[in-house]
């Protein structure tokens, strides 16, 4: 029996096109992987604060994101301090978010977003435009 044709990440990510090659059966785990790894690592983390750009629906179903509460306000500017861990999913919104003791650095986050802000942490938020999230706190 002729192996499964399996397309390589890598050769992807370097070249722009998919490729296909026959490989053993233990190939595609190991090429799952990298392409897990990859998707991970599009998180980007910031002055604390982990932003995961347009995460695919997938990874909002296997968090529960849509069974969240949910939260909103109108553009405005406010101090906040995170009691407790806190993931958030922004389904619309523009903010820019200041956290305490790094001067005028900020980290701007959007509708399609999905946070992490630390426990501890305090900040300013500058909301541009209105904003509504789902969150979950831990």
């Amino acid at each position: 029996m002729a192996s499964p044709m399996v397309a390589t990440p890598v050769q992807l990510r370097t070249t722009g096109r998919l490729s296909f090659s026959s490989s053993p059966s233990s190939a595609p785990r190991r090429r799952f992987a990298a392409v897990r790894a990859s998707a991970e690592a599009m998180a980007t983390e910031k002055l604390g604060i982990r932003v995961e750009r347009t995460p695919p629906e997938s990874r909002l179903s296997d968090l529960g994101v849509r069974q969240w509460p949910k939260w909103g306000c109108e553009k405005s500017k406010f101090p906040w301090t995170y009691s407790a861990k806190e993931t958030c999913f922004l389904l619309q919104g523009k903010v820019k978010v200041y956290p305490d003791g790094h001067g005028e650095e900020f980290v701007e986050i959007a509708a399609g977003d999905l946070v992490v802000f630390p426990k501890g942490m305090s900040c300013t938020w500058d909301v541009a435009e209105a904003v509504d999230k789902h969150y979950k706190f831990e």
